[in-house]
Order: structure tokens, then C-alpha cells, then sequence
């Protein structure tokens, strides 16, 4: 009997970053769990990786905003037997707009998909990782989450931030368990995620140095991974911009921000 491939649920799994992750795991002879909203990519991109890499993916269509979404998933999951050893949480798409701008119940939505959904996805297959002495979680957060905050993203910044620290202590409570958690903290990507959000004619004007294709992201993202990071910024334009936010005072840097996101935000 051939001894079945790890499986990797990875969320937001239909575009972008998301789906890069996937191919990269399918690459590597794993197989998968893909879950998002829109299930005709998914069902194309586990009709590529069948043919390409032989790799077996099990769709799971649903709504992370929903609060009971995660427990009816890893319910699903669990009726058909299928043991998840890697976790790649990378639903999220970015709001915005001022604080006061945006009604609260966005504000909750956004919490939930960003925030609460990766936590207790997580919490949900950790014991099963534990119990194998195996594991592999990729938190994708942001280079946002390095930087100052920035008007009119108020939560983004906030919640990857909370997400590099979540992976940072779970990296140390997982140490000597076989499971390797790390936060992916990608700069600009080429991928659905400023056409979502209605930045794209803003963010078009930046130099192409400043991009990375969301392929080259998610090697760098599973490698990283691998060699047991907890942090992980891809690109040398992104690394430099993380160490210069960690040297330059606040203040000042929340100026900088505050600027260039002006220039970019007008037409």
C-alpha cells in the first residue's frame, strides 16, 4: 500500500498568493485542501496540479466571514478522513478607508476573516500536528505588519502585526515538535488583491522593483518555512524597507508613510 502525501489546507486558496502556495506544496508532493468563496478556480487550479504533479486536492467552497465556517470545515474535513499537516492561512483582502468611514460591522467581518478565522484554524489542527510530530503553518501576513500604521488602513497594519507575534510564540511553543510555524510578510504582489480593494490605479505607479510575482513569494514563503523562520520577509527591497522601520523613530517614519501613501492614493 503507498504511503499517503502530506495534505496542506490552505485558505484564500482561489487567486494570488494563495493559489501560488498551493502549486509550490504540489510542487513538493503534497497534497491538498483548498478552501475559499469562489469554487470554479479552485476546481481549475486542482485540474492543473492533477495533471502536472499527479497531486490530489480536496475543494471545500465556503465563506470564512461566516462565524461557524471554520468549525463546519474542519467538520468536513474530518468526515473525510483526511489528516491536515500543514496550514497555509492566507484569506484576507485590505478595507479601506478611515476608520470612522467604514460601518462597524465591516470592521467585524474583517476581524473575523483576518483575525479569529486563522486563530482557531490553527488551534483546530495543532493536536493532530503534536500527536504526528509533524507540522507546517505559514501565517501570511504583511509587510504592513512591520511598518507604522497608516491612515486609512487602520486594522490591516494592526491585525498582521498581531499575526507575526501569534506566529512567533506559537514558533517557540512549537520548538522540538517537528512543527514549523512562520510568518510570510510579503510586500506589493502581483495578484487580485488591489483590484479587490479599488487601490490598483494608485499602486500601478510604482516602480517594478517594488513588486514580486506571488510564484516567487511562495517559494520564498515554503522555503522559509521549512528552515523553521518565524518571521519571513521576501525580497530585498521589502527586507531593506522592514530594517529601515525598525531603525528609524516612529514619528518619523508615520511621516514618510503618511506621505508616500498620499502620492500614491492620488490620481
Amino acid at each position: 500500500m503507498a504511503e499517503s502525501k502530506p495534505v496542506c489546507l490552505v485558505t484564500g486558496a482561489s487567486a494570488g498568493i494563495g493559489a501560488a502556495i498551493a502549486r509550490e506544496y504540489a510542487s513538493r508532493d503534497w497534497d491538498l485542501a483548498l478552501t475559499a468563496r469562489r469554487e470554479a478556480p479552485m476546481m481549475t487550479l486542482a485540474a492543473g496540479l492533477k495533471s502536472e504533479f499527479g497531486t490530489t486536492s480536496h475543494i471545500f467552497p465556503l465563506d470564512l466571514f461566516d462565524p461557524d465556517a471554520t468549525r463546519d470545515l474542519m467538520q468536513r474535513i474530518g468526515k473525510k478522513g483526511i489528516r491536515i499537516d500543514g496550514l497555509v492561512n492566507n484569506a484576507g483582502y485590505g478595507h479601506p478607508g478611515t476608520y470612522l468611514d467604514i460601518p462597524w460591522e465591516d470592521h467585524a467581518d474583517f476581524l473575523q476573516l483576518m483575525l479569529r478565522a486563522p486563530c482557531e484554524l490553527a488551534r483546530a489542527v495543532l493536536p493532530g500536528m503534536k500527536s504526528g510530530n509533524f507540522g507546517r503553518i505559514i501565517n501570511v501576513a504583511s509587510l504592513a505588519g512591520h511598518v507604522p500604521g497608516a491612515r486609512g488602513s487602520t486594522l490591516y497594519g494592526a491585525v498582521k502585526s498581531f499575526l507575526i507575534k501569534f506566529s512567533q510564540s506559537l514558533h517557540l511553543e512549537m520548538k522540538d515538535s517537528g512543527i514549523h510555524v512562520c510568518a510570510l510578510c510579503p510586500g506589493f504582489t502581483h495578484s487580485e488583491f488591489h483590484d479587490v480593494n479599488g487601490t490598483r490605479s494608485g499602486v500601478g505607479k510604482l516602480p517594478g522593483y517594488m513588486w514580486m510575482s506571488a510564484g516567487e513569494c511562495a517559494f520564498a514563503g515554503v522555503e522559509a518555512c521549512e528552515a523553521n523562520r518565524p518571521v519571513f520577509v521576501p525580497g530585498r527591497v521589502n527586507k531593506a524597507i522592514a530594517a529601515a522601520a525598525r531603525i528609524i523613530p516612529d514619528p518619523v517614519a508615520m511621516h514618510l508613510m503618511d506621505r508616500n501613501l498620499d502620492r500614491i492614493r492620488k490620481d
